[in-house]
C-alpha cells in the first residue's frame, strides 16, 4: 500500500504540474498519499476470497441480471466517455454505495484495490513520459543526450485513459463484491454464453483457489523447517515448492474429475440458482445512477 502511494503522489503530479498552483498541487498530492499510507494498516487474514464479502453483502439481495446490466452499461459509457470527470464520478459513486450502501469497511475496500491501482499508476507513468534531445515539456527531467519529457498533451492523454480506467475498475468491483461469481456466471448462461465459456470460467475460478490454498501450505511447511533462513536457501526451496506445485496441481485436478464422473457429470455443469425479485425501487435507483452517468457523458463532450 505504501508503494501505491508514492505512486499516486508521483502520478499527480505530473498530471496537474503548471496546471495549479504549486501549494494546492502538494495538498493534492499529500492527501491521496496519506490516505493510502494510513490504509496500510489494515490487514487481512489469508487469501482474498471476494465470494466470501459478496454473500455478507447488503446488496446481494438485489437482482444479479439487475447488478450485471447497470454495471456494464456504466462501462460501456465510462469508456466511451471524452472527460475525465465521468470516470471520476463513476469512481466516487461506486465508493459511495460500496461503503455507505453496502457496509463495506473502507479499509479493506482500498486494500482490494490497491493492486489494481499500482498497475494503473504505473501505467500512467508510461503514458506521461516521453523521451526526447529538446527540454520542450512542462517536466524536463535529464537523461543521458536527452531527456524524460512531461507535456500537456500527455497530461491531458493520461488523465482521460486513466479516469476510464478507473471509473471501469470500480464498476467492476461494484459487481464482485456484491454478487458472488456462481451468480454472475449463472447470468451468463442465462445471456446464453456458450455451455464451454461457461465451464471453462467455473473451473478456472475454482483452481485459482486450490492452487493458491496447495501454495500456502506449501510455503507454511518449508517456513517452519527454516526454509527461507538465507537468500540461497529461500531460491532452492521456491523452485522446489513451485515445482511440486505442477505436479500437485496435475494430481488434484485428476482427483476433482473423478468426483465429478462420480457425480454423475455428463459435460455440463449445474449450480443451484436462487431468482431473485427485481425490485421498483432498485430498478429506479439504478436508472438514475445511469441516466445521471449519461447526461454526464453527452455534456462532456
Amino acid at each position: 500500500m505504501i508503494i501505491t502511494a508514492l505512486l499516486a503522489m508521483l502520478v499527480i503530479w505530473c498530471l496537474l504540474y503548471s496546471m495549479v498552483p504549486t501549494v494546492i498541487l502538494i495538498a493534492l498530492c499529500v492527501v491521496p498519499g496519506g490516505v493510502l499510507t494510513l490504509m496500510n494498516h489494515h490487514k487481512q487474514e489469508g487469501f482474498l476470497q471476494f465470494d466470501v464479502i459478496a454473500l455478507h453483502s447488503r446488496l446481494n439481495k438485489v437482482s444479479s441480471e439487475l447488478k450485471f446490466c447497470t454495471v456494464l452499461i456504466l462501462m460501456i459509457l465510462c469508456i466511451i466517455s471524452h472527460s475525465p470527470l465521468v470516470g471520476l464520478f463513476l469512481s466516487g459513486v461506486m465508493l459511495i454505495i460500496l461503503v455507505l450502501g453496502d457496509g463495506l469497511n473502507i479499509q479493506e475496500y482500498f486494500s482490494i484495490l490497491s493492486l489494481p491501482l499500482s498497475f494503473l499508476f504505473i501505467s500512467g507513468l508510461a503514458l506521461l513520459f516521453e523521451y526526447g534531445v529538446q527540454p520542450t515539456g512542462v517536466i524536463n527531467v535529464p537523461v543521458y543526450h536527452g531527456f524524460f519529457i512531461v507535456s500537456t498533451t500527455a497530461q491531458v492523454k493520461a488523465a482521460l485513459v486513466m479516469a476510464k480506467a478507473l471509473g471501469a475498475i470500480s464498476c467492476l468491483y461494484l459487481l464482485s463484491l456484491t454478487t458472488p461469481m456462481s451468480e454472475i456466471i449463472g447470468v451468463l448462461r442465462r445471456f446464453k454464453t456458450p455451455d464451454i465459456v461457461i465451464e471453462l470460467m467455473y473451473l478456472i475460478y475454482r483452481y485459482i483457489f486450490i492452487l493458491l490454498e496447495m501454495h500456502r501450505s506449501m510455503k507454511n511447511a518449508a517456513a517452519s523447517r527454516n526454509g527461507y533462513i538465507n537468500y540461497s536457501t529461500s531460491i532452492h526451496t521456491t523452485g522446489k515448492i513451485y515445482s511440486n506445485l505442477l505436479v500437485r496441481s496435475y494430481y488434484q485436478a485428476n482427483k476433482n474429475f473423478d468426483a465429478m464422473e462420480s457425480r454423475c457429470y455428463t459435460g455440463e455443469i449445474r449450480f443451484l440458482e436462487n431468482n431473485k425479485v427485481i425490485k421498483k425501487s432498485h430498478v429506479i435507483a439504478a436508472a438514475g445512477l445511469i441516466i445521471g452517468t449519461l447526461c454526464m457523458t453527452l455534456f462532456y463532450r
